[in-house]
């Protein structure tokens, strides 16, 4: 394994990250990082500049960030001047300890934290990820969950208020359709009501106007009318020697202006 920086504990100096520095214990060792680091990111341009990026190598890059426990198993095998990645020699310990789960070299290396009880029994703890020369901690799938769930009933919630609010603009804009409809539809019944009195008054009159009916031939010899003929022609009399009605519209003529 290539020769890399000294970790800043062993230096003498506090390690630093970007957006969380390291704290010291009085022991001269620095503190195990928190759980939910998702909010900071670490990057060591100085070191990029120095050293390749690979899977030799990133480890050693990884101890330099906030998100690295110093008391893992990994840093005794590098104590040891053995690499901290040998599964030969983690799958024999106990505790905690890192291992490289994915790598396409030389953008993403995903690294695993986890706790060993055994050889064969390993209970994941959490997950780091190194994104071209960055390194995150990825967020647990509860997280995850919990913001898409979030941000799915805030963009469904808004959308129920859009869709309320135009509701409402339709239900007024029909109230006052049905306003105007029923007041134009009233307007017109009005309208053709007048009308047809007029219409009727004018064909009363004409009927008035035209002559008489001629009088019904006489009935023929040995023929007794009934008594609802008898009662029809005298009805037929009766409305015949009634006065006619002057029409106020056709019969008199040219309006009279009064002068002044």
């Amino acid at each position: 394994m290539a020769a890399t920086p000294l970790p800043p504990a062993v230096q003498g100096a506090p390690p630093q990250a970007v957006g969380n520095p390291g704290v010291v214990a009085p022991d001269g060792m620095p503190q195990p990082p928190g759980t939910d680091m998702t909010g900071i990111c670490f990057r060591d341009q100085l070191w990029l500049n120095t050293y390749p990026l690979d899977r030799n190598l990133v480890f050693d890059y990884f101890a330099l960030s906030p998100f690295y426990d110093w008391s893992c198993n990994n840093e005794q095998l590098r104590s040891r001047s053995i690499h901290p990645l040998d599964l030969s020699h983690l799958s024999k310990m106990t505790g905690t300890e890192y291992a490289l789960s994915e790598v396409m070299e030389p953008h993403l290396f995903v690294i695993r934290k986890q706790k060993r009880d055994g050889p064969e029994k390993v209970t994941p703890m959490l997950t780091y990820y190194i994104l071209d020369g960055s390194i995150y901690q990825a967020p647990q799938l509860a997280s995850v969950f919990a913001s898409r769930i979030g941000r799915a009933l805030y963009h469904i919630s808004k959308a129920f208020n859009t869709a309320a609010s135009k509701l409402e603009k339709i239900g007024y804009a029909d109230a006052e359709n049905e306003e105007s409809n029923s007041e134009s539809i009233t307007g017109k019944e009005a309208i053709d009501l007048k009308e047809l009195k007029r219409v009727d008054h004018i064909l009363a009159t004409l009927q008035r106007k035209l002559p008489p009916a001629p009088p019904p031939p006489p009935f023929p010899e040995g023929y007794a009318p009934s008594m609802s003929e008898m009662e029809k022609d005298l009805e037929n009399q009766r409305a015949s020697e009634q006065p006619t009605s002057v029409d106020p519209i056709i019969d008199q003529g040219p309006a009279k202006r009064t002068k002044f």
